[in-house]
């Protein structure tokens, strides 16, 4: 015969939901990679430039971000902050979109330029922020562009646009699409004055922007995996005699392998490799230049 304690209950241990373990880690401490899934500690993470420690996943930066880490200290001056989008086909939502970009980045639009100084030489830099409307080009956008590139042509010192982008913004119609024409066309006045103009492609920038200046520069760097394209791969397929695509299609590797691109760069040497960089461009230009010129770049 069974012992009696068979047929009763056994009293259950008393569990730790892991909800409640999980209310007791402060939030924003940890995150994940997206490439890996690897857990990573945020304060670490900020420390390695926010790239994975498992599989070197660059995470996105904030154009401040981005600043901080390639000029030297207290040399930024903000060229054109206070231009400011308006909504010139009264496109639906559209006026909300801009105010909610600005309270995410603090920023008037997705793109930010300034003088500054890079490595001990004066530079006229922009850098795009993918948190403003995806990095989308409207017309503040490709008018700082310009107005950089102006900048650098006026100086005669180099110009360094850091791109990410979704391509051009779609509620500003064909004025966004001008930017496109526009903006190379500033590339264009610049080459002809023999202005160093260096590009860094960032994860993503695609579309208006990948077709127009960023693809321009005189030394085209990109950062590991970035996405880079025109259209989606649906449509680049539909393009193409095959319908099979190499595993690298539209990442910075692939178009290193075809020409489009001069250097892959890994965030943490991005500084030094801007450096040799303009060095390079720069010594033996600056020594041929009037001593007008050189103050002009002071």
């Amino acid at each position: 015969m069974a012992p009696n304690g068979w047929f009763h209950r056994r009293p259950k241990m008393k569990e730790h939901s892991s909800r409640s373990q999980t209310q007791e880690i402060p939030e924003g401490l940890w995150t994940k990679c997206p490439n890996c899934g690897e857990a990573l500690l945020v304060k670490e993470l900020e420390k390695n430039q926010k790239v994975c420690r498992k599989c070197n996943y660059h995470f996105r930066l904030s154009a401040r971000e981005r600043i901080e880490m390639l000029v030297e200290e207290g040399s930024f001056e903000e060229i054109g902050g206070g231009l400011a989008s308006v909504d010139p086909l009264e496109f639906p939502e559209y006026p909300e979109k801009l105010a909610k970009g600005r309270a995410n980045t603090g920023m008037n639009d997705g793109m930010v330029v300034g003088r500054a100084r890079i490595a001990g030489w004066p530079v006229v830099l922009g850098v795009a922020d993918f948190r403003f409307m995806g990095g989308s080009m409207g017309s503040v956008y490709g008018e700082r562009v310009t107005r950089a590139l102006e900048e650098a042509l006026r100086r005669r010192v180099p110009a360094i646009l850091v791109c990410a982008s979704g391509g051009a913004r779609m509620q500003e119609g064909i004025l966004s699409l001008m930017q496109m024409a526009k903006t190379s066309a500033a590339v264009g006045r610049l080459n002809r004055a023999g202005v160093p103009y260096i590009t860094v492609l960032t994860d993503p920038t695609t579309a208006g922007v990948f077709a127009s200046f960023a693809s321009l520069g005189d030394v085209v760097i990109a950062e590991p995996g970035a996405l880079m394209r025109f259209a989606g791969e649906r449509v680049a397929q539909q393009a193409g005699p095959t319908s099979k695509v190499p595993d690298n299609f539209q990442t910075a590797e692939f178009y290193l392998q075809h020409g489009t691109v001069d250097l892959i760069v890994h965030r943490k040497d991005l500084l030094d490799t801007l450096s040799r960089v303009l060095t390079f461009c720069c010594q033996g230009r600056m020594a041929r230049e009037t001593p007008e010129a050189l103050a002009a770049m002071r």
